[in-house]
């Protein structure tokens, strides 16, 4: 009688676990996110490996004193000076007036930080070249191993908090420099070609370097978005600029089905499946976890406050919404004339070839 009661209660509680399950209500709409944010990334690093190519060439015209094929310098390489770009829009906001010499440096920081403003980290996701190159070589990784792997949670944190150091440490020497230290930073011989060193790091990178980039590489096939996760400050910043965004991931209770596939699809490894609402500055509404969501209404992008379905924002209106920030801002640019740098043939001719012996300028103690 004993053995008959207790298998009669197994079956009344798999009975009743089963009935109170949420029934799931399948999404209708095909979800579009990951195609419209993938043409999005495609477009960013087909614009940023043209502008690569053209101050290749233009180095190269300059470096042999017009002997190779003429290009001019394509300003958007300022946008790979996030240091310049929070210098400048310092000295902006300092001054209320526009920089002369890598102003476009000001425009792009500016757009990317308005992005993240109003439509969270997707600087990270949807625009960055870097983080687009990463989050591939993590797919990769999955496809080649079947999984990617976690860092354990003990050691996860303390390397979440190397970003946010280097970049309290960039903050600190901007905030400490004045509108005429910037100035004159700028100005001077090593500010003038700041992106030809740049370039010179990765074209003439020895065997440590090397070395590193490598180990970056390999890491990011097995940890997604490693370097973004622990390394980026740039991304610290977005992240931490993204907490003011009016827009988050936000989770409906009733329509949930509590399958997880979201939080198992998010490379910010995020608890999507128990939060209502995301507010991690980790988030960089990628929307893959509303993609793979399989239940009508239970995950979307949505406005803070916002009721029904006018608050969604779509990927359609994330994708034009970023376009409208750059477009505008560097159109805005180049119609004003504030956006390429004007210099003497002679100089290019004197400091390009000779960037990487141009001592770092000091001004005071206030220089980065």
């Amino acid at each position: 009688m004993t053995i008959t009661a207790e298998k009669s209660e197994r079956g009344l509680a798999l009975v009743s676990s089963i009935t109170s399950r949420k029934r799931l209500v399948r999404r209708e709409d095909k979800d579009s996110s990951q195609r419209i944010r993938f043409a999005v990334q495609t477009a960013f690093l087909l614009l940023n490996l043209w502008i690569g190519v053209q101050f290749w060439m233009w180095v190269r015209w300059a470096e042999t004193g017009g002997q190779t094929t003429a290009a001019s310098r394509p300003a958007g390489v300022e946008g790979w000076l996030p240091i310049e770009g929070l210098m400048q829009f310092k000295y902006v906001a300092a001054t209320a007036h526009l920089p002369r010499i890598h102003p476009a440096a000001f425009f792009l920081f500016s757009a990317f930080v308005l992005s993240s403003l109003l439509f969270r980290k997707s600087f990270c996701s949807w625009i960055c070249p870097v983080g687009t190159v990463s989050e591939y070589l993590w797919k990769l990784g999955r496809q080649l191993f079947r999984r990617n792997f976690t860092v354990p949670r003990w050691m996860d944190l303390p390397l979440r908090s190397l970003k946010y150091i280097v970049l309290s440490f960039f903050v600190y020497a901007v905030a400490t420099m004045s509108a005429e230290a910037i100035a004159e930073f700028v100005a001077s011989p090593y500010g003038l070609v700041v992106d030809v060193r740049m370039l010179n790091f990765f074209r003439l990178a020895g065997s440590t370097t090397i070395l590193v980039l490598a180990g970056l590489a390999v890491a990011s096939v097995f940890v997604q978005n490693f370097w973004c996760r622990y390394l980026c400050p740039y991304g610290a910043l977005m992240g931490m600029i993204s907490m003011l965004s009016p827009l988050r991931i936000t989770r409906s209770e009733s329509a949930c089905i509590d399958c997880a596939k979201c939080a198992k699809a998010c490379p910010a490894v995020l608890p999507v499946d128990k939060l209502v609402q995301i507010r991690s500055a980790e988030c960089m509404a990628c929307l893959e976890c509303v993609a793979v969501c399989p239940a009508k209404d239970a995950l979307s992008l949505k406005v803070l406050g916002g009721t029904g379905a006018r608050s969604r924002v779509s990927p359609w209106q994330m994708a034009a919404g970023m376009a409208i920030i750059f477009v505008g801002l560097v159109g805005y640019a180049k119609l004003t004339g504030h956006w390429d740098t004007h210099l003497p043939q002679e100089v290019i001719w004197k400091l390009v070839p000779s960037a990487n012996e141009q001592e770092h300028a000091i001004v005071g103690n206030e220089a980065p």
